[in-house]
C-alpha cells in the first residue's frame, strides 16, 4: 500500500494554515484532483474517491499524532487542526520543498500502512535526520 503523499503535503499545509476556519478535508481532496486533472495527470479512481481518501486521511493523521485539534487561542473553532511536532516533521520531509522529498517518500511507502503510526514514522524521521547531519544519502 502506497499513500497519497501530494495529497497528505495539502492536508498538512491546510491544517497548518486554518486558524480561525473549519478544517475540510474532502473539499482539499478535490482542490488536489482537479489540480491533476487540469495537469492531464491520471486520477486513482474519480474526484469522489480522492475526496473519500483525504477525509480517511484526515483520521490517519490524527490517529498517528500528526494533526491535533486547535486550540482556541490559536484560532480553533471546535473544527478544525493545528500540526504537532510530528507533523511539520512530516511535512517537511515529503513537501516538495526538501530536496529529498521522493527519497523519504519512498522509504514511507517501503513502510506500508504502518508508515503513518507514530513509531514507524518517528525511527524514519530520526534516520532521515541523522543522515543529512551526516550528509549520507537516506536510501
Amino acid at each position: 500500500m502506497s499513500y497519497d503523499w501530494d495529497l497528505i503535503e495539502q492536508l498538512l499545509l491546510h491544517a497548518q494554515q486554518c486558524a480561525d476556519e473549519p478544517y475540510k478535508a474532502r473539499e482539499y481532496g478535490e482542490e488536489v484532483a482537479e489540480e491533476r486533472i487540469a495537469r492531464g495527470e491520471p486520477l486513482e479512481g474519480s474526484v469522489d474517491h480522492v475526496k473519500r481518501v483525504a477525509g480517511d486521511l484526515e483520521g490517519v493523521l490524527f490517529d498517528g499524532g500528526f494533526i491535533q485539534d486547535r486550540p482556541r487561542d490559536h484560532g480553533g473553532t471546535g473544527n478544525n487542526f493545528e500540526l504537532t511536532d510530528r507533523g511539520l516533521r512530516l511535512l517537511t520531509l515529503i513537501g516538495r520543498s526538501f530536496p529529498e522529498h521522493l527519497v523519504f517518500r519512498r522509504l514511507l511507502d517501503e513502510q506500508g500502512e504502518e508508515a503513518l503510526t507514530a513509531g514507524a514514522f518517528d525511527a524514519l524521521a530520526a534516520r532521515a535526520a541523522r543522515d543529512r547531519v551526516d550528509d549520507k544519502p537516506m536510501a
